[in-house]
């Protein structure tokens, strides 16, 4: 839904309401294919829907960096493709702000605890 000047088409309680209901869907559909942990993390920024202005109290604010939930999960390169077919399904509404995957390689992982790397480690 494109935002316009001065209007705003879903509020920040709503949007956040929203994403984490998104979070959990993907959360649920990740541990069907057997990911077995991921880190979420309430963030702010701002993409192609840069933010919009709203009225509090009478007076008019500019709301600049909107609410945004970050998934992090760290995967054997054999789930990746199913991964994202599972976080495509679940996250998609069709609307801004459904999200973006980036993809980048990991050279090592180390359990701190257990000095365990590699596959082992995750």
């Amino acid at each position: 839904m494109p935002l316009k000047s001065g209007q705003s088409g879903i509020n920040e309680k709503d949007r956040s309401h929203h994403q984490a209901v998104q979070a959990g869907q993907v959360k649920e559909a990740l541990h069907e294919i057997g990911l077995k942990g991921i880190t979420v993390t309430e963030a702010k920024g701002f993409g192609r829907q840069k933010g919009h202005t709203e009225l509090y109290r009478g007076a008019e604010y500019v709301v600049d960096f909107l609410p945004k939930v970050k998934i992090e999960i760290v995967l054997e390169d054999d789930l990746v493709e199913r991964a994202i077919e599972a976080i495509t399904q679940a996250a998609h509404t069709g609307r801004i702000g459904d999200g973006k995957i980036f993809i980048s390689s990991i050279e090592e992982v180390i359990r701190i605890r257990t000095g365990e790397k590699g596959a082992e480690a995750v």
